[in-house]
């Protein structure tokens, strides 16, 4: 058992079950994406290389879905891969960090933070893959409401887009809410699971307005991914997530709690 305190996080009995959060004004998604654009121009080496990653991910993802299943199933694979990207941006996270404390990113620190908050990041990539499987199976359900018709009208595929676009917003609201700022406070506190995502889901409702903001600019960038032919997923990507950090970093008060081991690298 490890006796040195820089590695023993300090007690929290006593801390609150829920972390504060803060109110923000309506300018506050705006000056996020500013300070992610800023951390991206610091540190493009770092952030292109997550961007990379998560290029070859959503390509892999996109070609096996086409060649072992179908159009509606790589539609939904990559709806789902939506769900599991804030799980991977916590590499950029840190990185925002290291730049936060004056540091040179280092991807080697970055995935050292990972391995050390692996147990917390599990049990959230179990729970967020229990959401995009049953988010796939819905969705290859709802092809069934696509008309096949060749008499088929404009009110029929408006009721197939209606119905998928209604169940795919229920999934992404509850993954946006759990997912929003408890990754970064993660990665960034000595704090559980539950308490991250509890403390996430408080501070969304609490700024519904502000929240629908930035989840549509979240919104706006996949789909100009998508229509740049995933290309545009090198540099959005971590953008968006260098942006949440910051999203967290403001929204959050999590001063009482310790960070988990020291904030920044040797």
């Amino acid at each position: 058992m490890s006796t040195n305190p820089e590695e023993m996080p300090e007690k929290t009995d006593e801390l609150p079950f829920v972390a504060p959060c803060r109110q923000l004004d309506m300018g506050a998604p705006l000056r996020w994406v500013r300070q992610g654009w800023s951390d991206l121009k610091r540190a493009p080496k770092q952030s292109l290389s997550y961007g990379l990653v998560l290029l070859f991910l959503s390509v892999l993802i996109s070609y096996t879905a086409w060649h072992v299943g179908s159009v509606y199933l790589m539609v939904a694979m990559l709806s789902g891969f939506i769900f599991i990207g804030p799980v991977m941006a916590i590499g950029l996270y840190s990185i925002s960090k290291q730049l936060q404390h004056g540091y040179s990113p280092e991807l080697g620190y970055c995935i050292r933070q990972e391995q050390r908050h692996l147990g917390s990041e599990l049990v959230f990539a179990i729970i967020l893959l229990i959401v995009v499987l049953v988010w796939a199976r819905a969705a290859s359900m709802i092809h069934i409401f696509f008309p096949t018709d060749g008499s088929a009208e404009f009110a029929d595929f408006a009721v197939f887009l209606g119905v998928g676009s209604a169940v795919g917003s229920i999934f992404a609201a509850i993954v946006f809410c759990a997912s929003a700022f408890s990754l970064p406070m993660i990665m960034d506190k000595n704090v559980d699971t539950v308490t991250a995502v509890l403390s996430s889901v408080n501070a969304v409702l609490r700024n519904k307005a502000v929240m629908l903001l930035w989840v549509s600019i979240i919104i706006f960038s996949l789909l100009l991914s998508f229509l740049t032919g995933l290309l545009g997923l090198v540099i959005l990507m971590p953008l968006i997530g260098h942006a949440t950090w910051h999203a967290y970093q403001e929204t959050i008060d999590a001063s009482s709690w310790p960070d988990y081991i020291k904030s920044v690298p040797d």
